[in-house]
């Protein structure tokens, strides 16, 4: 299989698809297309590897399947491996974590838009609008409900890696690079995911690589 990517110090979506194929077991090659370099907009859907996707990343492929969207390549690698790999075993678990996959992948706008996904931005305390402490209090609240009745087995939010785990992961790193202030359960979890050992090679990686995308980075500081 391969994983194609963008770059790892912005895409969120990149890393949710990134974890979700490291939670599978399965061996794969990634990939990364350096976005929004000169001329991206007229060029993006050129790229084979991400013509299927009209030039959004991630985009999986597996000989001639090929899978877009980080949630899709989460099922369809869940369909391969077994969904007991990504989801908890109980229904009222299992139950709460797709809801809380659902609500995280189609929702969250405010905080999406005003604390851009940045690796490559030193952490600053940064004031929230309304409707981003709207985001977080809600995000806060669904970490707490599912900790409280379903964590004993683990530091994350249904005790073990799951795929709710990757769904949230890009938000404790906005949490984290924006200095947002938070309870002492959720700092923790935030640490766990944050010390994981693939959140840690993708930072690892992230550093590593060259490219900036000035405008994401000017974002970040206003």
């Amino acid at each position: 299989m391969k994983l194609v990517i963008g770059n790892r110090s912005y895409s969120s979506w990149s890393l949710r698809g990134w974890l979700a194929a490291r939670q599978s077991g399965l061996a794969f090659e990634t990939q990364v297309i350096p976005l929004y370099g000169e001329g991206w907009e007229a060029t993006k859907t050129a790229i084979p590897e991400l013509a299927p996707a009209l030039g959004k990343v991630p985009v999986l492929w597996d000989n001639d399947v090929v899978v877009w969207d980080s949630f899709a390549i989460l099922e369809y690698l869940a369909d391969k491996v077994g969904r007991d790999r990504y989801w908890p075993k109980a229904d009222d678990a299992r139950g709460m974590a797709r809801a809380m996959v659902a609500e995280m992948h189609a929702g969250f706008a405010a905080m999406r838009g005003e604390l851009p996904f940045n690796l490559r931005m030193a952490p600053t305390a940064t004031p929230l609008t309304p409707a981003v402490r709207a985001d977080v209090e809600r995000i806060l609240t669904l970490w707490a409900q599912a900790r409280a009745r379903f964590a004993q087995g683990g530091p994350f939010l249904f005790g073990t890696f799951s795929a709710a785990d990757i769904v949230f992961a890009p938000v404790v790193v906005r949490l984290r690079q924006y200095g947002v202030p938070v309870p002492g359960f959720a700092a923790t979890y935030m640490d766990a995911v944050w010390e994981h050992e693939w959140l840690e090679a993708w930072r690892a990686a992230a550093e590593a690589e060259p490219w900036a995308i000035p405008h994401f980075d000017a974002a970040a500081k206003t």
